[in-house]
């Protein structure tokens, strides 16, 4: 039986622990958060403890997953895995390039798993076209969401952009030659909307948008390759394929077997942790895309300063 805690009880900390109380072979033992009555709600709806310092349930468990507010991640990150226990982080890893550092070279040097919430890999539909995909020319996405006030202590580039960034260096695999990007703060403090062009080595080319002011939710990729063109439906995990703009052929739309991407996820960082094998995103792939999504709001901010 692997026992895990989850430490944060909020929109994205609920649905980890009602997912982790219904996995064969899993006992939730803890659910934490610093407001006791959202942890005691939701630690009764799944049948475990309810605790407002993680350092209460930390011995024991065998493994934690952490939902809390990004400026949380790595404070939090660094005493679970220096009281030695494996650890799933939400996106984005840390707030720093330098904190994630860190806290890879923590857990590595413990032997531990340190697995990022990069819940779109788990998508079956990016599965599906991550083997369909040979090499791409062009590649635009599109993330757009209504203002839920979730997420908005950090620029949009790390709540909803990474997402999307994440995929793009899994599906290009190169280096990076240039990137550029635009921007705006209009709801909050920080980024609510931004745009990223990014060239890679190998000459490919990645447009990505997201913004959480719209009427409406988006989640699309779209891919440009010799002979070929897909597009990916995130939520109806579905793909449309046009073998050619010449051909004549009409479209075909792909759909794999629907399944719940943060349910996967979570599977898959509980094998992981009883096998000890690298998860399909650890600490080193949350960092890369850490590291751009940082970079474009860098420039982000720069043309801001400039025109404002």
């Amino acid at each position: 039986m692997t026992r895990v805690a989850v430490i944060g009880a909020g929109s994205i900390g609920y649905h980890h622990a009602r997912i982790f109380s219904g996995l064969e072979g899993v006992e939730l033992a803890g659910v934490v958060d610093i407001d006791p009555q959202r942890a005691r709600q939701v630690a009764s709806e799944y049948n475990c403890e309810a605790y407002v310092d993680y350092m209460d349930v930390i011995d024991s468990v065998d493994a934690v997953s952490i939902a809390a507010p990004t400026t949380l991640h790595f404070q939090i990150g660094m005493d679970i895995l220096k009281h030695g226990r494996n650890l799933l982080i939400e996106k984005p890893l840390t707030t720093t390039v330098e904190e994630a550092d860190v806290l890879i070279r923590e857990a590595e040097k413990r032997n531990l798993i340190l697995q990022v919430g990069h819940l779109e890999r788990f998508n079956p539909g990016v599965s599906m076209l991550s083997r369909m995909v040979d090499k791409p020319d062009f590649i635009e996405c599109r993330r757009l969401s209504p203002f839920l006030g979730r997420g908005a202590d950090v620029d949009v580039t790390l709540d909803l952009m990474i997402h999307d960034i994440d995929i793009i260096l899994g599906l290009v695999k190169s280096g990076i030659n240039d990137i550029r990007a635009t921007g705006a703060k209009l709801l909050t403090e920080n980024i609510d909307i931004a745009r990223a062009w990014i060239e890679f080595e190998n000459g490919c080319i990645a447009e990505a948008t997201a913004s959480r002011i719209e009427n409406e939710k988006t989640r699309r990729l779209r891919i440009f390759q010799r002979g070929a063109f897909m597009e990916l439906d995130y939520q109806k995990q579905e793909i449309t394929c046009r073998p050619g703009l010449n051909s004549g052929a009409a479209d075909e739309i792909k759909r794999p077997a629907a399944k719940e991407p943060l349910r996967e996820e979570l599977v898959s960082f509980i094998e992981c942790v009883r096998s000890g094998t690298r998860p399909a995103v650890s600490g080193h792939e949350g960092r890369e895309a850490l590291r751009i999504a940082l970079e474009i709001s860098g420039l982000v901010n720069e043309a801001l300063r400039i025109y404002n």
